[in-house]
């Protein structure tokens, strides 16, 4: 196997490890409001979400085909050599950008995990791409009207709409309503928000998973094993099937830390709270994935949950924790951009399939460092309903805080 094919390989099992974290990450986007009103058991609501996740990734190839020429500058794109790697860039320089940039954006969706913050993961994988192409190739090499456009711009308008949507939604459900037992209207609106829930995990599905199929086309693209213009008219089988199935098993696996902070830490939800809140959600992503604008589902949903908070009258919103979920938002470009120039520049130090194997050696010890400290306070199916704990607005429940912390230490913090 040459170098250049051993990278490509670790590629390709690097994107879809993203794309099984985008998938636990985001688990929460679709499922966290009907799991904390009731409304569907946490291991049906993720099972449910998994299928509709996996059906969803077949549906369209518009965000994929947005990802391969929207963010780096490594193709032509007019002319008779479009879709052919810029002049100066080589093959195995190209799969290292890619390579790094993954890697950038799978650490960064881990360490907010660990912490319960609905980060996204679509910012993430951007950042970490534009990191290591910055690194690589300079500002040139970054497409930065096409980030513009599709990333910075809509992911600016996406929650605030979101929130506008689902505020008017929310008012508009409890004024028809307000003339219906609370006790029949929770048990009404349940069965919508199976319905709505269900619709936002296919719309996840449509929009996220084509991001991993866009970076491996992008890969096969610059080493040659694919035709660029071939993109916009439909993928290889096996790239959308290995992604689906990516995305799918992670949302499977449930990343309840983070359907915790969406479900319980954000708002005292009530089911029609929650049918407005993932109506809005499925209705905007649906309509950027179609547009081909690789929107955060994660800023959509948490737009939407805050604006069914602020549409019901005396509901109860958590603005400290939706201050550090903001904060997150506004953290992941950059912080994952810099871990994927830190990783492109250490494989390129150390030279090009060397530099790859240790870059991958460096992703797997974070991964399983950041997993094993998720085990020392671990939040699951079990215990993803407890009550929050406003003292301390951490995703673990206090039972387990007093458990692992030592509160007779001056300074002692629940950790993550």
């Amino acid at each position: 196997m040459s170098g250049e094919m051993l990278i490509l390989v670790l590629l390709i099992i690097t994107a879809l490890g993203f794309d099984f974290t985008n998938g636990f990450h985001d688990t929460g986007n679709a499922m966290a409001t009907s799991i904390a009103t009731g409304a569907l058991k946490p291991k049906v609501a993720v099972g449910i979400s998994a299928i509709l996740n996996l059906v969803g990734a077949f549906l369209s190839v518009e965000v994929a085909a947005t990802i391969t020429k929207g963010i780096l500058n490594l193709q032509q794109t007019t002319g008779p050599d479009s879709g052919d790697l810029v002049a100066g860039i080589s093959a195995t320089t190209a799969l290292l950008i890619i390579f790094a940039g993954l890697i950038g954006g799978i650490l960064w969706n881990l360490f907010t995990w660990l912490f319960g913050l609905p980060s996204s993961s679509s910012h993430a994988l951007f950042g970490g791409l534009i990191g290591s192409g910055i690194a690589a190739l300079g500002l040139s090499g970054i497409n930065w009207t096409g980030v513009w456009t599709k990333i910075i711009l809509p992911g600016l308008m996406a929650p605030i709409i979101a929130c506008i949507v689902a505020t008017c939604g929310t008012w508009l459900i409890f004024a028809i309503t307000k003339k219906i037992a609370e006790s029949h209207k929770e048990a009404g609106f349940r069965y919508g928000q199976i319905a709505s829930a269900s619709l936002v995990s296919l719309a996840h599905g449509t929009g996220d998973a084509q991001k991993t199929m866009g970076v491996i086309a992008m890969a096969l693209i610059a080493t040659g094993h694919l035709e660029a213009s071939s993109v916009s008219h439909g993928l290889p089988f096996w790239i959308v099937f290995t992604c689906a199935g990516a995305i799918a098993l992670g949302t499977y696996l449930g990343g309840w830390r983070i359907i915790r902070t969406l479900g319980k830490g954000l708002v005292e939800i009530t089911s029609p709270q929650g049918m407005a809140a993932e109506a809005s959600s499925a209705a905007i992503i649906l309509t950027s994935s179609a547009a081909g604008m690789a929107l955060s589902t994660t800023q959509v949903a948490t737009g939407s949950i805050l604006g069914s908070g602020v549409g019901k009258k005396g509901a109860q919103v958590r603005w400290a924790v939706a201050g550090r979920m903001a904060v997150a938002w506004v953290t992941t470009l950059p912080a994952a951009g810099i871990v994927g120039a830190v990783c492109f520049g250490i494989a390129h130090l150390l030279g090009n399939v060397l530099g790859a194997l240790v870059i991958f050696a460096i992703l797997i010890a974070l991964s399983v460092f950041m997993w094993y400290r998720a085990q020392q306070n671990k939040v699951d199916s079990n215990n993803v309903n407890a009550e929050w704990d406003e003292s301390t607005n951490s995703i673990i429940p206090a039972e387990m805080n007093t458990e692992s912390v030592d509160t007779t230490k001056p300074g002692s913090t629940p950790v993550a």
